[in-house]
């Protein structure tokens, strides 16, 4: 049985999902797209450690020169959107999506709207009615702003709402703009994610659990 620790007492008002690595698996993709990203730019793996859930971006602003920025991320944005293979759902995530289908639900994603649109379609998810990319925000993951922006779609404080999550950047985020995170260690190891009120090996170990208008979490065995 899961431990729930903080989490086991608290309901939400509203659940924002995290998409790369919460709700779909879209790792190889991500992996053979900024490989040869790297290798175009001269960039060797270690350059991107770190990185992850940061906006493209974000990242590439951050290991490349101003000049070489516009295009740059031309290229990232290209290369995935060329590249949707082996696009599928993370283990829980058709559960997590089905059981809040009638609460307030958002995702918040560091893809731009364009590669969100493409992966949630191949993974069978119907976007929610508030989906916050990067295209929508100045500022993304570490940043508060997606989380921000998907509260205030949802019409909900963000201290009442909960976020699913994979990322440090992504815990990080979550944290600042005053929600309470879940973090699945599906991508990371969970000592990276323990800035997280609760940590656990993916969706599949929990269900949530709409109660009296509010979300509540259980454990799933």
């Amino acid at each position: 049985m899961t431990d729930l620790g903080p989490l086991a007492d608290r309901t939400f008002a509203a659940v924002i999902f995290d998409m790369d690595g919460t709700l779909i698996d879209s790792t190889p993709a991500v992996m053979r797209s900024w490989r040869t990203w790297a290798v175009e730019h001269g960039i060797t793996p270690e350059d991107l450690l770190f990185h992850h859930g940061v906006p493209a971006a974000g990242v590439v602003a951050a290991v490349l020169p101003d000049h070489q920025y516009d295009s740059a991320l031309a290229r990232i944005n290209e290369l995935e959107l060329a590249d949707l293979e082996e696009i599928a759902l993370m283990p829980g995530a058709r559960e997590a999506l089905d059981a809040v289908v009638a609460a307030p639900h958002a995702i918040a994603t560091s893809c731009t709207r364009p590669l969100a649109a493409a992966r949630l379609r191949l993974s069978g998810i119907v976007a929610p009615d508030v989906l916050v990319t990067a295209d929508d925000v100045e500022r993304g993951k570490p940043n508060p702003d997606p989380f921000l922006a998907a509260a205030r779609g949802l019409g909900i404080d963000p201290a009442d709402c909960l976020v699913i999550e994979d990322a440090p950047a992504g815990v990080q985020a979550a944290r600042s703009a005053g929600c309470a995170a879940l973090a699945v260690a599906t991508t990371v190891d969970a000592d990276d994610l323990a800035a997280a009120d609760l940590v656990i090996s993916d969706l599949s170990a929990v269900r949530l659990v709409p109660t009296d208008g509010r979300i509540r979490i259980e454990s799933a065995s």
